[in-house]
């Protein structure tokens, strides 16, 4: 009867039609790989000319997630022992110079944040945390590896080597990377990937720890409070430097065996000891990105679980569109399609699609699909009221001045907030009547305006708008319940 009632789930999730609008809050996320260079960059910066192509690079890329209507950029920042920021803790992964360690002549993370918040698009680091590459690459790394300066918290496993989650100082040297990135840069998040144990691992060599710190448990529950307790002390931790910051991970897709259909072996919870449901409900992930890689009665009952054990944070699948590839699994384009008329009809908070190659060759068509039908209209990503609820003042006073050359300044009266660090930013909206409906995210215009004034060029594809409403938000996406409005006149 289960079977039954997930077949039927799954059919008429491919039916039911969500286009007439999008949604005015949803995550809409794509993953920029650089681990050896999968999305970027392929350009080595040894020079002016070619620091600038590899910039340009990432330039390409987030032009087309903003084109498409994206709004969150995860930005792989650490990969395996190597970082792609200036580190006191790490070296520089060699894919931006090719050389070991190399200065590749700017900030790859400063750049992607910057570019990121000019094109109203959230940027959050992507940090693989436990794993630390296999012993090639940690025999490349030297002297500057993790493994031979911090030799106690690292073991080998099967040709490859780890941060060990049994060892106290593991979650110590975590939060270590972390306050580089968070202190420094202007991140919107955080994201762990790889939080976890490898699979399958009942010979993980954390014996010695095990026997110390113990104390009774079995060794699978000791391992998932393990896991637990770096991500309650990273999740604290950043809160403490910045509470807007979001944290968020991607466990495995299905976290344990439900009461509607079995996860088949592997989840998270058994497999590589993530206790994730716990996670969101002791409120220590503010967003939670399972990577659900799969099809059919794999991915339906699972992201119904993922959301009813969600505590309310946000819940953005990761859908492998990598799979549309023929040679990674020659998945149809409708199976896509279901799945995310699946997550909107059920009320989820978005979607991730990893990865981004996939995505700027339109794979099967997936771009186009999304931006021509799903992502027809810009998204607001959803706030976060355990941590803040409570809006910025709204402008006022919106003045519209005409300019040369047929442009028009938008000029306001700033917000307040109170959250004191950090100023409020602006969504400008716009349409060809008024009052402006600001529920409709088609009105959008442009979002995370810094200052109190606007440019409206008339090249723009809203060209034709002589309405405008400003509204103010937080950091934490929370948005003023009132508008200023205007009227562009000639």
């Amino acid at each position: 009867m289960r079977r039954f009632i997930y077949t039927m789930l799954y059919i008429l999730s491919g039916v039911v039609s969500l286009h007439a609008q999008s949604p005015k809050h949803e995550v809409r996320a794509a993953w920029i790989t650089t681990a050896y260079g999968l999305d970027w960059p392929h350009t080595k910066a040894t020079s002016a000319v070619s620091i600038r192509r590899q910039q340009e690079e990432l330039l390409k890329i987030l032009d087309r997630l903003k084109e498409a209507h994206f709004n969150t950029v995860l930005f792989q920042t650490r990969t395996r022992g190597d970082v792609l920021y200036p580190s006191a803790i790490e070296p520089y992964n060699e894919i931006l110079t090719g050389r070991l360690n190399g200065t590749p002549g700017y900030d790859p993370l400063a750049f992607a944040v910057e570019e990121c918040h000019k094109r109203g698009m959230e940027c959050h680091a992507w940090i693989v945390s436990i794993p630390l590459g296999n012993r090639k690459h940690v025999a490349r790394l030297g002297s500057s590896s993790v493994v031979k300066r911090k030799g106690a918290i690292c073991v080998p496993y099967k040709r490859e080597y780890f941060l060990n989650p049994g060892h106290p100082q593991t979650k110590e040297y975590l939060m270590g990377l972390v306050r580089e990135v968070v202190t420094h840069y202007d991140v919107d998040g955080v994201h762990f990937d790889y939080l976890r144990y490898p699979e399958h691992a009942p010979r993980f060599p954390d014996g010695p720890e095990y026997r110390k710190y113990g104390k009774g448990r079995s060794l699978d529950q000791w391992r998932r409070d393990n896991i637990t307790e770096i991500v309650r002390y990273l999740y604290k931790g950043v809160k403490t430097l910045k509470p807007w910051v979001k944290v968020s991970s991607s466990p495995v897709g299905k976290y344990r065996d439900t009461s509607r259909y079995p996860s088949r072996g592997w989840n998270a919870y058994h497999t590589v000891h993530q206790d994730v449901q716990g996670w969101l409900g002791e409120g220590i992930q503010d967003q939670i990105y399972p990577m659900m890689y799969f099809r059919g009665n794999s991915f339906y009952p699972f992201a119904l679980d993922w959301k009813e054990q969600s505590n309310g944070r946000h819940v953005i699948p990761g859908l492998g569109i990598y799979f549309l590839h023929p040679k990674e699994g020659d998945w149809k384009i409708e199976e896509i399609e279901r799945q995310i008329n699946f997550l909107r009809a059920n009320h989820l908070d978005g979607e991730g699609f990893y990865r981004m190659q996939y995505l700027t060759e339109n794979t099967q068509g997936i771009y186009d699909l999304l931006q021509q039908t799903y992502y027809t209209a810009p998204a607001l990503t959803p706030a976060m009221p355990w941590m803040d609820a409570t809006p910025p003042t709204h402008p006022k006073e919106l003045k519209i001045k005409k300019l040369t050359k047929g442009y028009w300044q938008l000029q306001w009266e700033a917000s307040t907030d109170n959250d004191r660090q950090n100023p409020p930013t602006y969504v400008i909206y716009g349409s060809t009547d008024g009052p402006v409906d600001l529920h409709n995210p088609a009105h959008i215009v442009a979002q995370r305006v810094e200052g109190t004034a606007f440019i409206y060029a008339p090249i723009l594809p809203w060209k034709t708008c002589t309405h405008f409403a400003v509204t103010a938000t937080d950091r934490y996406g929370n948005e003023s319940r009132e508008a200023a409005y205007g009227e562009a006149n000639e």
